[in-house]
């Protein structure tokens, strides 16, 4: 799990957590490390982005299969096995995702289509005010599709999945050349090139306490990270840029 100063207290997260695991490893930015806690705790000594640290993470354990979790997520009971066991009856899922919840139990379009940079533009831009991308871009959130059954999928959020182990062993794991946004998206991207399967399994659900930052406000760090964030995946993937 993955924790930074200004995320919620992970200390639920944490409980949902250790009776689903073999390991629990915490992975903390600098002054983002709790005075206790149930997890093996490995304690940054700088501040380093998303995709490093849960590289940290898959370094540190051992199991075929890792999950990663943010710090704002509580998983309900079952939900990991629920996955574990259908990515183990699939041998080529390499990330498996569940069914996130906000805090009041809605639906979160967690499950998407991967990005345009048209769309993109809206959604990042104050064209958003205006061109409404809940409503517009229905197909990249896929909003009119609320599978019940397991489903593949392009992408997902990256709050949390479960990722086996040997295909981040194959893809050389997250890019940590993003620091934050988009080392979700260029993980599922690389691994469809490689041939491996992105699943949905919507029997497993997890409550995630969404801050959305970015979505309430244009001019922050973070936009400024999930613009460089695009930048490097169309200098990585540029042929991206054909699907306008």
């Amino acid at each position: 799990m993955i924790f930074t100063p200004g995320d919620p207290d992970p200390g639920p997260c944490l409980e949902s957590l250790a009776p689903q695991v073999d390991e629990l490893v915490l992975v903390a930015n600098p002054g983002g490390s709790p005075s206790t806690c149930e997890a093996r705790v490995i304690a940054n000594e700088r501040t380093l982005g998303f995709g490093a640290n849960i590289n940290l993470g898959v370094a540190a354990t051992t199991a075929p299969f890792v999950v990663a979790s943010n710090a704002d997520i509580e998983v309900t009971p079952g939900a990991i096995e629920t996955l574990r066991a259908f990515a183990e009856a699939h041998p080529r899922c390499g990330i498996a995702a569940p069914q996130l919840r906000y805090p009041d139990g809605s639906w979160q379009p967690s499950r998407r289509s991967f990005p345009t940079v048209r769309g993109t533009l809206v959604r990042r831009t104050p064209l958003r005010r205006m061109l409404k991308p809940e409503e517009t871009q229905r197909g990249h959130y896929l909003l009119d599709e609320r599978p019940t059954e397991p489903v593949l999928s392009d992408w997902f959020l990256g709050a949390f999945l479960l990722l086996r182990r040997e295909l981040l062993e194959e893809l050389g794991g997250l890019d940590e050349g993003y620091h934050l946004y988009g080392e979700d998206i260029d993980l599922a991207y690389r691994a469809r090139q490689a041939g491996w399967e992105r699943w949905y399994v919507p029997d497993a659900v997890v409550t995630h306490h969404h801050q959305a930052v970015t979505d309430r406000r244009f001019f922050t760090r973070r936009t400024l990270w999930h613009w460089r964030s695009i930048a490097r995946f169309v200098r990585k993937h540029p042929e991206s840029l054909r699907a306008l």
